[in-house]
């Protein structure tokens, strides 16, 4: 057989552009290039498509745009199954047998790109559709792993038109609000502003300080502030809502974070599980990337049984949300002992540093293995 022609897609319209550089130069620094052919696909920030075939480091060092690049585009058409060029006089296709999306954040781990994908019938590295733009909504993701019977954080959902996540039975009020608000007819902007604010303060004193607010659907922990007071509520929610048009106000969880590595479809392979140790503040965007005052230890500083314990909710959390292909299961461990979900990154970072690959290299899987088996699993 010969060798198959894998689609490293990186970049994106997101404001995580940078973080998928690294992590898009680690994957095609680490295919086999016995068993793939890397087509590598950019996305500039502004959303054009260009087919690259230049240097590795040039994507690392974000010089990838320019004399090396042909605009081009997925097809939909599932019958050509490939990657349009559009040269000058003419409009050429490059097969593509296997898809890798390696993106961040919206517009690239939301499902978005995976839908298009998933049209052109392209096999697709990772999670599909429903899977990614799940786990990017933290408020729907949070609620169906409460359901399958693990702890989540006591949190409650807002949008910029102070109309806040309510009862079934209270929706079509929500619906007739909006309604009349796009009718012109309803309060100003400014006061629906400041209630939505009114019914926030409320909310935060009751579950108290400190707490989370974050977008609703970001990644990289854009737009996410630990408030420790009142009086810093306000500038919090305006920051998430650049980020988004919802905003999750979350109880602060006491303890750390852990995080687990999950591989495969049905049958599954779990890392080692890490452990992120802060010297204050939380594991944001600067930290996640720069370790300035924080570490991460793999294996976790815990007991077998509780790292056990970790990896079988890690478990439970991928099948609840429909993962497939990889992910990474992030969640806090009380002092009590006690197992909360946070979050699920599908397409994690992917530096030869990055958690995914560490958690995956303790448990005995090297980069390379892991990449091969991510393609494989695809088909």
């Amino acid at each position: 057989m010969g060798k198959l022609n894998v689609a490293i897609i990186f970049g994106g319209s997101s404001s995580e552009y940078k973080v998928s550089l690294q992590s898009a130069g680690s994957v095609i620094k680490n295919l086999n290039r016995d068993k793939y052919l890397p087509v590598l696909i950019g996305i500039s920030q502004e959303g054009e498509w260009l087919y690259f075939t230049g240097d590795v480091e040039e994507i690392e060092k974000d010089t990838w745009q320019g004399k090396n690049c042909i605009p081009a585009a997925l097809s939909p058409d599932r019958k050509a199954r490939g990657i349009l060029l559009f040269r000058e006089n003419q409009v050429d296709i490059v097969k593509i047998d296997v898809a890798f999306p390696v993106l961040h954040g919206k517009n690239g781990e939301d499902g978005t790109v995976q839908g298009l994908i998933e049209l052109a019938g392209i096999p697709l590295a990772g999670c599909g559709i429903l899977a990614s733009a799940l786990c990017m909504d933290k408020d729907r993701a949070h609620k169906l792993v409460e359901g399958a019977g693990i702890s989540v954080p006591k949190a409650r959902v807002f949008d910029a038109r102070g109309c806040k996540n309510r009862t079934s039975e209270a929706r079509a009020e929500v619906s007739t609000e909006v309604r009349t608000f796009e009718a012109g007819t309803s309060k100003s902007r400014a006061s629906e502003k400041k209630e939505m604010m009114g019914e926030i303060s409320d909310f935060a004193e009751k579950i108290g300080y400190p707490l989370f607010v974050k977008p609703v659907k970001a990644g990289s922990s854009f737009g996410v502030t630990k408030v420790g007071e009142a009086a810093h509520l306000k500038e919090a929610v305006e920051l998430a809502l650049l980020y988004d048009n919802q905003v999750i106000v979350e109880e602060n969880i006491e303890g750390f974070e852990v995080g687990c590595a999950v591989l495969g479809n049905e049958e599954l392979t779990v890392g080692e599980v890490d452990e992120i140790e802060l010297s204050g503040g939380f594991f944001d965007f600067t930290e996640k990337y720069t370790l300035k005052t924080s570490a991460i230890h793999v294996p976790a500083r815990i007991s077998g049984g509780k790292a056990r314990e970790i990896q079988e909710a890690a478990k439970v959390i991928y099948k609840t949300l429909g993962c497939s292909g990889f992910a990474r299961v992030d969640m806090f461990l009380t002092p009590e002992g006690k197992v909360v979900f946070n979050e699920v990154n599908t397409i994690p970072g992917f530096t030869e540093h990055s958690r995914y690959p560490g958690m995956m290299k303790a448990a005995g899987h090297s980069f390379g293995e892991v990449l091969e088996k991510i393609i494989e699993l695809a088909f």
